[in-house]
């Protein structure tokens, strides 16, 4: 391989940064800073609407102090729901339910996002190709990766400050209450385990030979942060474990019932001594290698070989098992806890109004509460059949669709056939829904039956169908725009369901949100016209979509 001046200089050097170093470090700074701030808007966006909303309802949702008092005693008998989503603490202040309502549920997200995003703008970059042109010039390695992470950094940025400036704008109104460093606090607190993971992403895709697995590596480090986390809350007397895990780092900055800032001194280390090594591993190793790599080389399998279907069940099969036994294994954990979080609490009545504007008549607090949260599910579902358009337009963007449709693989069949298998997906994922729930609820005998959760789950299919059939249809006549307007309805709905129930009757309003046409089942029967109209109208946009992409060119990124 041929060594460009300034690349790949020896382990042990640092080559000088001239003007044209400089200049290219600063592409890579540029372009990484743009897209991760992309997403970074609108899941800032998301978190601030989402702090807003569970501060400005609090006072409707509790109006006396008996009913806070019950709550708060009903939520500190409940283990489960602590090691679940952290321990409740001053509850029944203000303070203590935002940070106990939504805390928990951001610092999940945004290490999610924090982790892919490093991914996806370091390592899959790297994989496609388009390092290799960046790092052709005068630069090296070692410092593109440090300009690499600059751009992470103002990715992250975004996120905090969207996040920040609606929390402070909520905590500034009357009902709330909040001072401006309590609110920014609390914003920092609920977006730095994000900066952690990009960290983390960052070394994980230094140490794996791929994208994929460095996501597998990043997920093992997230899956025994939050096992520690959980044992440390579930009531067993180790509360001393969240020292023990970053995401128990975080949990004890304790925003807004105590905020103890010394708990960032930690999470600053690991996140500026992951970002170091990062930066020293890229370095020491080449163009799309690893640090981790196999002793020998992997045996070569031709069983999806068949056919565009084929090689899509390859391609995806590991992202729609992931997707499919999370979503199954999250309404399990809100079927153990429906009777404990339904039982004497008041927030049920809260819940049980909101869906009174949603068409629901519930017949126990257990089909109150888990119809409302699987209208949560619907949304990640939603966002998980959306990810299947993304990956369409991925191939297509990486030139790897050419390959495929210069032989004997029309477009019809390839598209036809991903659609397929996608839709397959959604039902799967909507069947393990309806059988996590109903699981959990009977090992705490419910009255809610098998029937009833299956039709839940299958119910919460219909926006994620009908978003693939709109993904379909923006594939086929805008791919560049395709994503960021598929992303910005199902956002848009999300937020509808969630407030525009709550603060307004205007039905043009609630009717242009998927989720408020279909009712939170079990809490209430399926509605037949709605689900007829929405799959009818997926469908009909899959073909027109088929129809467009049969007759564009071919876009590259």
């Amino acid at each position: 391989m041929r060594l460009e001046p300034g690349f790949w200089a020896h382990p042990g050097t640092v080559p000088r940064t001239g003007p044209g170093e400089r200049r290219a470090a600063r592409t890579v700074a540029v372009l990484t800073a743009r897209h991760a701030a992309r997403s970074a808007a609108v899941w800032g966006a998301l978190f601030g609407v989402l702090i807003m909303n569970e501060a400005l309802s609090w006072r409707k949702s509790f109006p006396t102090a008996s009913s806070r008092e019950e709550f708060a005693h009903t939520l500190g008998a409940n283990n489960g729901l602590s090691a679940i989503i952290g321990p409740a603490r001053q509850v029944d202040t203000i303070g203590g339910f935002v940070a106990w309502r939504v805390f928990g549920l951001l610092i999940i997200i945004g290490t999610i996002w924090g982790l892919l995003t490093a991914t996806r703008l370091l390592r899959r970059e790297e994989d496609a190709g388009r390092w290799e042109l960046l790092l052709a010039g005068r630069t090296s390695r070692r410092h593109a990766t440090a300009q690499g992470l600059a751009g992470l950094a103002a990715g992250w940025l975004v996120l905090w400050g969207l996040t920040t400036a609606l929390t402070v704008a909520a905590g500034l109104s009357r009902e709330v209450g909040f001072t401006v460093s309590a609110s920014l606090f609390y914003a920092t607190a609920s977006t730095v385990g994000a900066a952690m993971f990009l960290a983390v992403g960052a070394l994980a895709g230094q140490l794996a030979p791929t994208r994929r697995q460095a996501n597998g590596l990043g997920a093992l480090v997230f899956a025994a942060c939050y096992l520690i986390r959980m044992i440390a809350d579930a009531g067993t007397g180790q509360s001393w474990l969240r020292w023990a895990s970053p995401l128990g780092w975080i949990e004890n900055l304790r925003p807004l019932t105590g905020s103890q800032p010394l708990a960032l001194v930690p999470i600053v280390l690991l996140t500026a001594g992951c970002a170091w090594a990062a930066v020293a591993l890229a370095g020491r190793r080449d163009l799309a290698a690893a640090v981790l790599t196999r002793s020998r080389p992997p045996r070569a399998g031709t069983r999806f070989l068949g056919g565009a279907g084929a090689l899509g069940v390859h391609l995806e099969r590991w992202g729609v098992l992931s997707w499919t036994v999370g979503l199954g294994a999250l309404t399990l954990v809100f079927g153990v806890v429906a009777r404990s979080a339904a039982e004497g609490n008041v927030a049920v009545d809260s819940i049980q109004s909101q869906l009174g504007h949603l068409g629901a008549h519930p017949v126990s607090p257990e089909a109150a509460w888990i119809g409302y949260e699987l209208l949560f599910v619907a949304t990640l579902l939603a966002f998980a059949a959306a990810g299947q358009i993304s990956a369409l337009r991925g191939e297509e963007a990486e030139g790897h669709l050419d390959h495929l449709l210069a032989r004997s693989v029309t477009r019809t069949a390839w598209l036809t056939a991903r659609l397929g298998l996608a839709a397959a997906f959604v039902l799967a994922a909507g069947l393990a829904i309806g059988l996590g729930g109903w699981l959990g609820m009977a090992s705490r005998e419910s009255e809610v039956g098998l029937s009833a959760m299956v039709r839940a789950g299958l119910n919460s299919t219909v926006p994620a169908l009908f978003v693939l059939g709109l993904g379909a249809l923006l594939f086929g006549l805008a791919p560049r725009l395709a994503m960021p307007v598929l992303y910005g309805v199902i956002l848009w709905s999300f937020l509808v369901e969630i407030i525009g129930s709550s603060i307004s009757d205007n039905h043009w309003l609630l009717d242009t949100a998927v989720l408020t046409h279909l009712g939170p089942v079990p809490a209430t029967d399926l509605n037949w016209t709605a689900i007829s109209v929405l799959t009818g109208a997926g469908v009909i946009a899959a073909v027109a979509g088929l129809a467009a992409f049969r007759r564009r060119d071919l876009v590259a990124a």
